[in-house]
């Protein structure tokens, strides 16, 4: 049943995609860049929505009221495709730094380029800081909100932090406050796998750190805050009714936080 139920939902998910690309193009390339958010966000929306109805998937999005009015950075785990779409729906005007190549991708090279995203050449680490920087400093004018995934590539629940320092340095240069978003969705959406579990994907928008901290104080505070509320959020799911099936890492860090409240 599970693998039916997740077959059935992938197939949903890319149909639905597609159709919606199909009714909204006409209309999305016509609008104004704000306005034009709606076919994202309907998306997104819909997507979670079929995640939902076909998977038993349900999504609790907890801490909306620690996301600032005007421009700030998000910071969310990176562990799943889950987490690249699901905020976009409760994030007014979303600002992302990807990969130059996915410019090139025909249909959704364009729509990117509609909602003037940051693209970045990945060959050189330290110019393609000094790009994004340079980039988001100017879109952030328009009181946008910037998402970067402070390890950079997904992660599997429960693995050992792997912070990179650009965030840091985005941190200190656009002097804005910073909020970092825990989840566990790689339990009910994992990383290169086909299967979608049941359940509930709990994220949590956490207090925002202020600008104008040290860069060795920023990035204790965002790993131990995201950390803490991520080890938190897997203890619930752990706990749950119908606890999703544990990765190694996610297994191997319930041991350690279960040994922990032993002493």
């Amino acid at each position: 049943m599970l693998k039916l139920r997740s077959l059935a939902f992938n197939i949903a998910f890319y149909v639905n995609l597609i159709i919606l690309m199909i009714i909204f193009t006409p209309i999305y390339f016509v609008v104004p860049r704000r306005m034009a958010w709606f076919a994202p966000k309907t998306w997104a929306s819909t997507s979670m929505w079929l995640h939902r109805v076909i998977a038993g998937t349900k999504v609790d999005i907890q801490g909306l009221e620690n996301l600032p009015e005007g421009p700030c950075i998000l910071a969310p785990k990176h562990q799943s495709f889950w987490d690249t779409f699901a905020f976009l729906p409760v994030i007014p005007d979303a600002l992302y730094i990807l990969k130059r190549e996915l410019m090139w991708i025909p249909l959704f090279g364009w729509y990117v380029a509609k909602m003037r995203m940051i693209p970045i050449n990945r060959g050189s680490r330290s110019k393609a800081l000094r790009e994004a920087v340079t980039k988001a400093r100017e879109r952030m004018r328009e009181r946008r909100q910037l998402i970067i995934y402070p390890e950079g590539t997904r992660r599997p629940p429960g693995a050992e932090p792997a912070y990179k320092y650009g965030i840091v340095e985005l941190y200190c240069q656009l002097d804005v406050p910073v909020v970092p978003i825990a989840h566990v969705a790689g339990l009910y959406w994992p990383r290169r796998r086909f299967l979608r579990h049941p359940g509930t994907i709990r994220a949590r928008f956490l207090p925002p750190i202020p600008p104008g901290l040290s860069r060795a104080e920023f990035q204790d505070r965002l790993v131990r805050e995201t950390e803490t509320a991520c080890d938190e959020l897997l203890l619930e799911a752990a706990h749950s009714e119908n606890p999703p099936p544990m990765p190694p890492t996610a297994a191997a860090r319930l041991a350690e936080l279960r040994g922990l409240e032993q002493i």
